[in-house]
């Protein structure tokens, strides 16, 4: 992969914004502070920003609070991490300032997902097939002989166990284990960002019981490839600074006997419509793609506006396709 042009943009700028999406996870906050650890021994001044507020279970990763809901137009440059969709970035690009800094200013892309970028600005792409942002971030910084200090190789380990559910998802490979062996060599801890999640993952008895509504709420579609649960607005303005409801039940409703796909679908008062998608086959990013999201295969996305009740029709469509395409090309 050539880094050269990234690079040089990096080495031309004094001031940087690393960028997150409206969904923020594990891999794109420890991704995000990973690069201020490694820009900021270059000598650059970085901030962070994510247009949403982080959800309390990403906690554990240390330096969260550094992350702002302002967007510095001040900056030379913008660092978008762990997406290039522009459905994603919606928010993003709704905050004042954001779009007419990222069509008139350098922007770089950082991303390990699959998909084709489809954003409308003029940008420059770091990207390759990986388990999370930060094997991508690593292997760039390491190419350039960039210091990567104890603090940003925890912070890029935490984002690789994040995305890679502790090192056991079905992309997790050879080159997983090679960069989690080289931050480890330069002061990650797997134990030590392991007890702090766990001290996160904690959960308050309203939480838990909370989590047992959500569970008797599933429902089944697609000949129970399917599973599904809703979770509307008042929901997730009463939980979601305690706990993200599509975690509570998402692991659940992929150990549910002949399930393929599970999905939590969340409504917002203004219309806006989300989709978490967690598969046991590799179908995720295709059904999220059909919405205009993304992701990678078992693990994907997406935003739309339209009616709870179209959105669900489309889903069960989108899901019946991408399974049947599935398993017709693994049918001898």
């Amino acid at each position: 992969m050539n880094y050269n042009e990234a690079a040089k943009l990096i080495s031309d700028a004094k001031r940087i914004v690393v960028v997150q999406s409206e969904i923020p996870d594990g891999d794109s906050l420890g991704s995000s502070l990973a690069l201020e650890e490694i820009l900021g021994d270059m000598g650059k001044e970085v901030s962070l920003f994510c247009p949403s507020e982080l959800p309390e279970y990403i906690h554990y990763i240390q330096g969260w609070d550094r992350v702002t809901t302002e967007f510095d137009t001040s900056v030379d440059l913008a660092i978008i991490v762990d997406t290039s969709s522009e459905t994603l970035l919606s928010r993003v690009l709704e905050t004042p300032g954001a779009r007419s800094f990222f069509e008139t200013h350098p922007v770089v892309v950082i991303d390990h997902h699959a998909t084709e970028s489809t954003l409308s600005f003029d940008h420059i792409m770091v990207a390759d097939t990986a388990v999370a942002t930060s094997q991508v971030i690593f292997d760039f910084a390491d190419s350039q002989n960039w210091t990567i200090n104890s603090q940003a190789a925890e912070n890029m380990l935490a984002s690789i166990l994040s995305d890679s559910l502790g090192m056991t998802t079905q992309n997790v490979n050879a080159d997983t284990y090679r960069v989690a062996s080289e931050l480890a060599k330069r002061g990650a801890s797997p134990a030590v960002i392991e007890e702090r999640r766990r001290e996160f993952m904690k959960k308050a008895p309203e939480i838990l019981a909370y989590k047992g509504e959500l569970l008797t709420r599933i429902e089944y579609a697609a000949g129970g490839r399917l599973a599904m649960v809703h979770i509307p607005w008042e929901e997730i303005r009463q939980y979601s600074s305690k706990y993200n409801p599509s975690v509570l039940v998402l692991d659940e409703m992929r150990l549910v006997t002949g399930v393929e796909l599970a999905v939590a679908i969340k409504t917002y008062r203004n219309g806006r419509v989300t989709g978490k998608l967690r598969g046991n086959l590799p179908i995720a990013e295709d059904v999220a793609a059909h919405f205009g999201g993304g992701g990678h295969v078992y693990a994907a996305g997406f935003r739309a506006h339209d009616e709870y009740d179209t959105i669900v029709s489309e889903l069960i469509k989108a899901t019946e396709q991408a399974s049947d395409a599935y398993h017709d090309a693994h049918t001898s």
